[in-house]
């Protein structure tokens, strides 16, 4: 076996490094790839734009403003109350029989004296003919007497009766003239009898249904009389509710020094119904109990309210609004305008340079759509009304004004 041997070069005599592993190159290699393509993109960009671009600032929130509206009104209490009709009436039969008709209609306006009822009046009519003739026999009775009676005298100045016959004759005439009276009044108890047996309507108004039927028995007997029906008035209507013990002494005192009286005397009071927007109802106070419930802490407010459409059925539920205060200036917001912060109430402030800020409020009742601000605002200032989740406080804003709500003033 022949071998061969190699000697090194002398110029070769160093040490060879070895080579690096490969194993990571094409990762590099991408990564590279990678950059050099975002340079170029920027660069490009940059070229064309002649320098290099920031990121453009985002657009302030647009938000709708309105301005806090000063007016001039009255603080007023709600209550609760309930209608009732000035007038109401149960009408009961006041002699007994059977009912031959039933002349009413249910729910139709009845005039006074109008028959509604007719009870079988054949017994009545007969007791009155017989008191009719009781009435007529005493009067002849009370004739003979009085005709005895005058010629005694002239026969007892002739001496030709005694004094005792004289006497009977004038106390004959006296009982006749007494049997007369009790005829003519059980003639009239009979009239009046005859009469009931028309049930008629005491007053104007409105009449319920029937509760009777032709053909029943009813009776007129005190304490069991039968109700028949019953009639309210139409027209103007009362209106009861409680008012507390605070709101009576601030409305009393409010009257006393004579700022809620109108011209004529008398404290005016709204009412709304329960399918109504608004206290379109207009009214005044006409009285009150003259002392507070122990139990409640309250007192009965009688109002009285003119009813010329009959819309104000006796029976409904209504809402009272009760002066309690002289006139005053107050600041309204939108309902919108209001955020909740845990427990306080806030807005947000637009001032001059349409920077957001932020207020703490303290409000009051709603009025049309409104809500009375009593501290934290004041007349003319800016509060944003809608966007109210688009802003924060110390943000810069787009303000647009919204357009004005009239309110009424009370």
């Amino acid at each position: 076996m022949i071998t061969t041997e190699i000697q090194p070069s002398p110029s070769l005599n160093r040490t060879v490094p070895k080579p690096r592993r490969r194993r990571n190159r094409p990762f590099f290699l991408i990564g590279g790839i990678a950059a050099l393509g975002v340079a170029v993109y920027f660069g490009s960009r940059s070229t064309a734009t002649g320098g290099a671009e920031l990121p453009a600032a985002p657009l302030p929130p647009k938000v709708t403003v309105a301005s806090v509206e000063e007016m001039t009104m009255t603080d007023q209490h709600e209550l609760l109350g309930r209608v009732d009709a000035m007038e109401t009436v149960e009408i009961r039969s006041r002699v007994s029989g059977h009912i031959d008709e039933v002349r009413l209609k249910a729910g139709e306006v009845v005039k006074k004296g109008e028959v509604l009822f007719v009870i079988d009046s054949r017994p009545y009519r007969a007791q009155f003919d017989l008191a009719t003739a009781a009435v007529e026999r005493a009067k002849v009775r009370a004739l003979n007497a009085e005709r005895t009676a005058r010629r005694s005298g002239e026969l007892l100045k002739s001496r030709a009766i005694s004094i005792e016959e004289a006497d009977t004759r004038s106390s004959n005439y006296a009982e006749a003239q007494a049997d007369l009276l009790a005829a003519e009044a059980t003639l009239a108890t009979a009239r009046l009898d005859l009469e009931f047996t028309e049930v008629r309507s005491p007053i104007d108004g409105r009449v319920n249904r029937a509760y009777v039927t032709a053909g029943n028995l009813v009776s007129g007997a005190p304490g069991t009389a039968t109700l028949l029906t019953s009639v309210v008035s139409v027209g103007e209507v009362y209106v009861y509710a409680d008012v507390d013990e605070a709101t009576l002494l601030a409305f009393n005192r409010l009257k006393r020094d004579r700022t809620l009286v109108t011209e004529n005397g008398r404290v005016p009071v709204e009412m709304q119904l329960s399918d109504e927007a608004s206290f379109t109802h207009r009214g005044f106070i006409e009285s009150a109990d003259n002392r507070l419930q122990i139990g409640t802490g309250s007192l009965v407010l009688r109002m009285i309210f003119p009813n010329p459409q009959g819309d104000l059925i006796p029976g409904l539920f209504a809402r009272i609004r009760l002066p309690v205060s002289a006139p005053h200036t107050t600041l309204l917001i939108s309902e919108r305008a209001i955020g909740t912060d845990q427990s306080q109430k806030f807005v947000l402030v637009v001032g001059t340079d349409n920077i957001a800020s932020y207020r703490a409020v303290k409000l009051g009742p709603i009025l049309g759509g409104q809500r009375i601000v009593r501290d934290g605002l004041h007349t003319g200032e800016r509060v944003i009304v809608n966007g109210l989740q688009r802003s924060r406080p110390g943000a810069l804003v787009a303000p647009e004004t919204a357009p004005v709500v009239a309110i009424a003033a009370k």
